[in-house]
């Protein structure tokens, strides 16, 4: 390929790629999917709506220590909780957490 159309096929890429910002806000929401205790969660609350207490006994945690992965799912705008009396009620934050989810699961279990 000579240099001129090989200028043009990077300026074309270049064009079309995301923001550098948005690149790296993405590559930090795989990173809260990279632990699987997170993606438990988020699994757990594709099914039902759950308090802390709950997600605690169904995946045989402490209740701190799901508290703590629910802060971080918060922070990534994953799950959001309502206060329901002195409990809080967690559930994903839209549809798309679960299109990502069962795409995931889409690609990981197709047959090559």
């Amino acid at each position: 390929m000579d240099e001129l159309k090989q200028d043009a096929l990077v300026s074309e890429i270049l064009s079309q790629l995301p923001s550098e910002t948005t690149i790296y806000n993405l590559a930090e929401l795989f990173k809260v999917f990279g632990d699987p205790t997170r993606t438990r969660i988020m699994s757990c609350l594709a099914v039902k709506d759950l308090y802390v207490f709950e997600l605690a006994e169904i995946l045989g945690m402490s209740v701190s220590a799901v508290s703590h992965q629910l802060r971080v799912l918060r922070g990534a705008k994953l799950v959001k909780g309502s206060k329901m009396g002195k409990e809080v009620r967690y559930c994903l934050d839209d549809d798309h957490v679960v299109q990502i989810i069962q795409c995931g699961l889409t690609h990981i279990n197709e047959e090559r």
